[in-house]
């Protein structure tokens, strides 16, 4: 179960040791209600396109290079050689669908002067069948998280309403809660890494700037874990959680205590209540993966598919845990994945110590 951090952590840090008060965040009442109708936006500039990240296969771990058979053996956690080779890793690819972003506002009804975000599936006459599939499931979902009023939860992002144009392109439109996502936040930081000098006039600047970093993570590991938490309640998972799936409204550290991240994307979301487990068309992939991993029954599916999100969920902290603290180009999302499947064998353990070895070897080189 996860649980929310302490209440050290969600108060942000001031200078000279002091702490602001955390202040209750007034939520400005929503509508469960979807709008249908286009006339009510109005569309604004293109702002972008990108495609979706999905899990789709597992692979054999493989050793990685560790240094011999006696490491091994420590870096097995108590597991047979058979054990070992019997688990399994995601390996996570880009699909073939490509969507479109565009800038917009609600120009009519109680919502006039919302400011949106569109998400543009390519339409039919692109024979874009899969798109299809993908905008109808994630129109489903947020419907469902959504048909609730009273039980709408602020790190998942909201949907005001969805139509399709006379080509068959299907328009979701999000409110806009923010444009950046984790992984723009982890590069803009990373690279600024690159240019920051040592601030001789004040030897604590440097330390200052890591707290405000260790800060701002934490918080948004704590929105994101909480928008799945939310989900795996109401029997539903997300299977394309990554950086690129958590949208920010910020990525000014100094903000962090204003920061709200969202989870988005959930276009392959899958219904996991007992009803529907083991059935829908993008979710086949999933089923084969739990039954070849000896899940028979709806109960171990269902199970499989909620420790595969959890899995998806680790992979997230890792990255920023390791991104925005590193310079940029010295390591990616897929080179720490391999790192800690390969070299470590998911021993989360021994990459820590290894870690905290190489952190220190770096601080005492001249001229850090």
């Amino acid at each position: 179960m996860l649980k929310a951090l302490p209440a050290r952590f969600l108060v942000s840090p001031e200078p000279w040791g002091r702490r602001r008060r955390p202040r209750p965040r007034s939520l400005r009442p929503i509508s469960a209600a979807l709008m249908t109708n286009p006339a009510y936006f109005e569309v604004g500039r293109l702002l972008g396109n990108y495609g979706f990240m999905n899990i789709t296969s597992y692979s054999s771990s493989q050793s990685g290079g560790l240094p011999n058979d006696a490491v091994n053996q420590d870096l097995s956690l108590g597991y047979s050689p058979e054990e070992i080779e019997r688990l399994r890793v995601q390996d996570v690819g880009e699909g073939q669908v490509k969507i479109r972003l565009y800038e917009g506002r609600v120009v009519q009804g109680p919502l006039k002067g919302t400011q949106t975000v569109f998400k543009v599936y390519p339409g039919a006459i692109a024979g874009a069948s899969e798109a299809n599939l993908m905008a109808l499931n994630e129109l489903r979902t947020h419907a469902f998280l959504q048909s609730d009023a009273r039980d709408i939860c602020e790190n998942i992002q909201f949907l005001l309403g969805a139509f399709e144009t006379a080509t068959g392109e299907q328009w979701l439109a999000f409110r806009d809660d923010g444009r950046y996502s984790a992984a723009d936040y982890a590069k803009i930081t990373s690279e600024r890494q690159l240019k920051e000098r040592p601030n001789f006039w004040n030897p604590y600047d440097r330390a200052y700037k890591l707290e405000l970093r260790k800060y701002f993570v934490l918080r948004l590991l704590n929105g994101a874990m909480c928008g799945l938490v939310h989900m795996h309640n109401h029997d539903r998972l997300h299977q394309s959680l990554g950086p690129s799936s958590v949208v920010l409204n910020t990525v000014a550290e100094k903000n962090g205590y204003y920061l709200l991240p969202q989870l988005r994307d959930l276009a392959f979301s899958v219904d996991i209540g007992y009803s529907s487990v083991g059935v829908g068309a993008l979710s086949d992939g999933l089923w084969r993966r739990a039954s070849a991993a000896g899940a028979s029954t709806p109960l171990e599916k269902r199970a499989f598919g909620v420790a595969d999100d959890i899995y998806g969920a680790g992979l997230l902290i890792a990255y920023m845990a390791f991104i925005p603290f590193c310079e940029a180009g010295i390591m990616d999302s897929i080179s720490l994945q391999r790192l800690l499947e390969n070299t470590f064998r998911l021993d989360i353990y021994a990459a820590r110590e290894y870690e905290s070895l190489e952190q220190n070897i770096y601080m005492v080189l001249p001229g850090r």
